[in-house]
């Protein structure tokens, strides 16, 4: 399905190398100033070509809102968000009419369906994430407007370059308070003051290199990026299948290239005992009622508890690369897969607004 959500209902629509992409978006609330600028931001931090880092692919991805507003103010109907399509080469992909590529979705939309697009991978383009990134950037505005939640990802890691903490995480099974102070202090701007959008100089530094390093290999590679939401109100989610922490996971592994999900402690808490894991209740200084510690990452049973609530996505490395590969025709016979096009070396650093889009939309939904 194209859709996501019941109340905040988001269906995405287009292909990689179509005439547009966009979506529509049901149950934004009559009465909230909204025009394009308010969307455009996510949608340019999201978009190609926007350093040496990513796709050569030329495309401004402009936002026009179709429908669902009038002088600048939601009525309550449906939004329309349309991006033109401007720099399509669809003749770049004539070889995986022959070849499926290793690891896309090639050869399972066609086992699917009985026919795949002929250009891009179709569906299984990033280029779909727009119509998220543009309805997301709308919760979000809700969000903040309404609650003040405030929602901000970084790159964690790509390769085995690696932020402190996670080394910590990797190497030590451990959550340092530091951590926590710097996740209640994070802001997009210094996420956006460098390209790899990684908030620590000496990791940014070494994820360019990678980056660069697998660019000139005509690879690719994998990272993480990390999301916190602050400000949520208590009480969101429901008890056995809709937890909050389920809804979110159902959320980021639909981002194309996902292929892991750890939410609060994650992985590094199977290694701690119950003492050590368990956040005790206090008082806090401004008089709030919550947690000494948070490696329930700010839910518990499946409910918001009013702390910051925190997890980490996967994603593997681009599946498209530019490097001759051996592979297998649809008629089975042995060859080479010569990809043209223009690709990202790592995705990692514009998932950074999908991941908090998504996030947008489960809080908002």
């Amino acid at each position: 399905m194209s859709s996501f959500g019941k109340i905040y209902r988001v269906t995405t629509y287009g292909e990689s190398h179509c005439k547009g992409v966009g979506c529509i978006v049901d149950g934004v609330p009559p009465g909230m100033a909204l025009t394009e600028a308010d969307i455009q931001p996510q949608l340019s931090r999201r978009r190609p070509g926007q350093s040496k880092l990513t796709t050569p692919r030329d495309e401004k991805d402009r936002v026009t809102i179709m429908s669902g507003t009038e002088f600048g103010v939601t009525l309550g109907t449906p939004i329309g968000l349309t991006v033109p399509n401007l720099d399509q080469r669809p003749h770049d992909y004539s070889e995986t009419d022959v070849f499926p590529r290793p690891s896309h979705a090639d050869y399972t939309y066609l086992e699917k369906y009985g026919v795949k697009a002929s250009s891009g991978g179709g569906r299984a383009s990033a280029r779909e994430t727009i119509g998220r990134v543009a309805a997301g950037a709308i919760a979000e505005k809700y969000l903040k407007d309404a609650l003040g939640v405030d929602i901000v990802a970084f790159t964690s890691s790509v390769g085995k370059a690696a932020m402190p903490f996670i080394r910590d995480l990797q190497e030590n099974d451990t959550v340092k308070p530091e951590f926590y102070d710097f996740l209640n202090t994070i802001d997009r701007p210094t996420v956006d003051a460098d390209i790899t959008r990684c908030p620590h100089a000496e990791t940014a530094e070494q994820i360019k290199e990678v980056i660069l390093k697998k660019a000139e290999e005509k690879d690719s590679v994998g990272g993480t990026v990390t999301c916190v939401i602050r400000n949520c109100p208590v009480g969101l989610g429901e008890p056995c299948f809709d937890k909050l922490e389920a809804l979110l996971a159902h959320a980021m592994l639909s981002i194309p290239a996902t292929k892991g999900f750890e939410f609060g402690s994650g992985f590094c808490g199977t290694t701690m005992a119950g003492s050590q894991h368990n956040d005790p209740f206090v008082k806090k200084n401004d008089g709030s009622f919550g947690t000494k510690t948070n490696f329930s990452g700010g839910v518990q049973g499946g409910i918001t508890n009013g702390e910051n609530i925190y997890f980490r996505v996967a994603f593997k490395p681009a599946a498209t690369i530019s490097r001759d590969q051996e592979t297998t025709s649809y008629d089975g016979v042995v060859g080479t897969l010569a990809t043209r096009g223009r690709h990202d070396p790592s995705v990692v650093p514009r998932a950074v607004p999908i991941v908090e889009s998504m996030a947008a939309l489960v809080i908002m939904e």
